[in-house]
């Protein structure tokens, strides 16, 4: 507690107001209005208590610094009422009874125990400490021992006290800039403190720079405030956080895993028509390379018989005889318009072999994971191509393209939506019917649609078509993630997905994506 001097008794020679100023801040009325807007708590809790502790001792100067309307500010304006009154009567007295004093010190000796009160109710713990070497403690409130178990009087003792108390991992950040204390005037730091029980506590220093009128460092006057609690509650978020941050990491490639599954599995039931889109082309392509190998060995024979005959040195009319048998027993005539087809046949075989691969290559985007702007009729035309067994035998194809910008996304993501709706139209036809597939434009956002003459959707399976596993169709013909992996593809692009359908007439689903991919409200 404060050794504060009992004001029962009169003090032992009252004082005169001195000339010089106080050196700790007590400051001369003008001055206290000028200064009270920078003062900190703990700097206002001190000034107040320095007063008190001068005027135990007969000095009444001080005049307090008055600022906001908390209690402390009260309390120094009752104080400074209290220091005037004993400087207009502390001066001539000679006995407390006689010229009402007794009163005042009292009264002072009230607002002693007040500013006690409030310190001890403080969360925080005021200090000062000499602005130089190891910072050696001059004053610690009593709430000390509430906090850390120190008596103040410890504290202020030991003038290695705050440093050996110091967790040794907090020291060197404190210490490395410690020194800008005197060029910014104050600084803040969080840090472990040993408590009297050996505990370490996260305590929030504020310390402040008091200079005096000279501009020379005076001392240090700080709070201390306990939050481990609060840091308690922030390493548990942050490990909660971290866990959280793992669980999302999990997910998104738990989702990445699903889709390359879906991606795969649409492959997979396609692989047979897309082996026969290939098997066709490659088949005629072989007939065709069996046919120009027997060409090539005809007119090899056609050349030997040119370099016999040049060999031997007929006449002129013998060899054109000669010449001209030749070329009528290889039919060059014919190998001439055949051979032409055959080449041009092979070529666009082996083109639509390469569209095909292409498609496949384009659909998988394997290990693309950027995104970039993309054309999305080349999207669906490669999706098309892939499927295109798939559909041929049970729906003709419509486009209905309008004009589409280059549209900032992950392509082959979108690829994947695209083959799941026009798979999923394809199914939904029994015998035969039509798929039209439309695109636009407009207010920085494209939209493609994708329509069916299928068998419509139930109205109570409407609402379920994007639950992931939901399916309506038989075992073993989808896995119930094509709708629910193309919501939230679609989701990912800041764009919406939406469905209209009637049963025995067909299904429309529309896709609205952003331009720049970044949506809007």
């Amino acid at each position: 507690m404060m050794q504060f001097e009992d004001f029962s008794a009169a003090p032992a020679e009252a004082k005169p107001v001195p000339e010089a100023k106080p050196a700790v801040e007590v400051k001369p009325v003008a001055e206290a209005a000028q200064a009270a807007a920078g003062s900190s708590t703990p700097e206002r809790f001190l000034a107040i208590y320095r007063a008190i502790q001068a005027a135990a001792k007969g000095d009444y100067s001080a005049t307090l610094a008055i600022s906001g309307t908390d209690q402390l500010t009260a309390l120094a304006g009752n104080v400074n009422r209290l220091l005037e009154s004993l400087r207009r009567g502390g001066a001539t007295s000679g006995a407390q009874g006689n010229d009402g004093t007794a009163g005042v010190y009292a009264d002072l000796l009230k607002a002693n125990s007040r500013l006690e009160y409030l310190i001890a109710n403080t969360p925080a713990i005021i200090y000062s400490s000499v602005p130089t070497g190891d910072f050696k403690m001059t004053f610690v409130s009593a709430n000390a021992f509430r906090v850390l178990g120190y008596q103040s009087e410890e504290m202020v003792a030991d003038p290695n006290f705050w440093f050996e108390h110091i967790h040794p991992e907090d020291i060197p950040t404190i210490f490395s800039s410690l020194a800008l204390v005197f060029s910014e005037g104050q600084r803040a730091y969080e840090y472990r403190f040993r408590a009297s029980d050996g505990r370490y506590l996260w305590m929030h220093d504020s310390l402040r720079l008091i200079r005096d009128d000279a501009g020379a460092p005076l001392e240090v006057v700080g709070s201390l405030t306990d939050i481990t609690i609060r840091k308690t509650m922030e390493e548990t978020l942050q490990k909660k956080g971290e866990e959280q941050r793992a669980l999302i990491d999990t997910l998104q490639q738990t989702q990445a895993q699903l889709l390359q599954s879906e991606k795969m599995a649409s492959i997979g039931q396609l692989a047979a028509g897309v082996a026969h889109e290939i098997n066709n082309p490659v088949g005629f392509v072989n007939s065709n390379m069996g046919a120009l190998n027997h060409y090539v060995d005809t007119l090899f024979e056609v050349i030997d018989g040119y370099d016999r005959i040049l060999s031997e040195r007929k006449d002129a009319a013998e060899a054109a005889r000669e010449v001209e048998a030749l070329k009528q027993q290889a039919d060059l005539e014919f190998l001439r318009e055949d051979v032409v087809q055959l080449v041009k046949e092979s070529m666009e075989g082996l083109i639509r072999v390469k569209d095909i691969v292409q498609s496949l290559k384009d659909f998988s985007h394997v290990g693309e994971t950027d995104w970039q702007f993309a054309d999305l009729h080349h999207g669906l035309e490669s999706t098309l191509t892939i499927a295109n067994n798939e559909i041929k035998y049970k729906a003709d194809v419509v486009r209905q393209f309008g004009q589409l910008p280059l549209v900032n996304c992950l392509v082959s993501q979108l690829n994947q939506v695209f083959m799941n709706l026009i798979v999923n139209a394809s199914h939904a036809i029994k015998e035969r019917g039509t798929i039209t597939i439309r695109t636009g434009c407009a207010d920085a956002w494209v939209w493609i649609e994708v329509a069916d003459t299928g068998e419509g959707i139930a109205p109570e399976n409407l609402s379920r078509i994007f639950e992931p596993f939901f399916t309506t169709k038989p075992v073993g013909k989808g896995t119930g993630l094509g709708l629910s992996l193309s919501y939230n593809i679609v989701s990912k692009h800041n764009g919406r997905i939406e469905v209209k359908s009637e049963v025995g007439k067909g299904t429309c689903f529309t896709i609205h994506l952003p331009v720049d991919g970044k949506g809007a409200a």
